[in-house]
């Protein structure tokens, strides 16, 4: 297994990897079906985060295939370019093999070199895998979000978690 930065060449892998999550769980922001990126925007997409000082993806990929990823997301603006928001996903039959801890190492290696100061995330308040993950990375719980989301026919509260670096 290798970790590595997004390319524009992984346009069509990464948007399969991320259609696939969005099937296989409810712990992600969109339902299968609503991802309706083309590999012409995804590949623009990636670009766009190329060609920013505080964004970035960081995939694993496991004999070829793409099997989770990080994405990094940082401000727009002067006041917030060194929050970074994360988003973090490992494909189910990858998941409790340590991959979300080496990715977050990753992430921390970057952002020191990049010298970001927050790491920001939020977490389904059900989610104890991902909330124990971020907890042993250093991510503190802010605050909650209450009926945040709605699915499966009822209202999710979210976890708002940092970690100031």
């Amino acid at each position: 297994m290798i970790i590595r930065e997004i390319q524009k060449k992984d346009a069509e892998d990464f948007l399969e990897l991320c259609k696939k999550l969005d099937r296989e769980t409810e712990f992600l922001l969109l339902e299968p079906g609503e991802r309706n990126l083309t590999v012409a925007e995804q590949k623009r997409k990636i670009i766009n985060i190329q060609d920013a000082r505080n964004k970035n993806i960081f995939l694993v990929e496991d004999e070829g295939s793409l099997i989770a990823y990080l994405g990094a997301y940082g401000g727009e603006f002067k006041r917030n370019f060194n929050t970074i928001y994360i988003v973090v996903a490992v494909l189910e039959d990858y998941t409790g093999q340590g991959i979300g801890s080496r990715l977050f190492h990753h992430l921390e290696q970057w952002g020191q070199e990049e010298e970001f100061h927050r790491f920001e995330l939020t977490v389904m308040s059900h989610n104890n895998r991902a909330i124990n993950l971020y907890k042993k990375m250093g991510f503190e719980i802010e605050g909650l979000r209450k009926d945040a989301l709605f699915i499966s026919g009822k209202y999710i509260d979210e976890y708002y978690m940092s970690k100031l670096i």
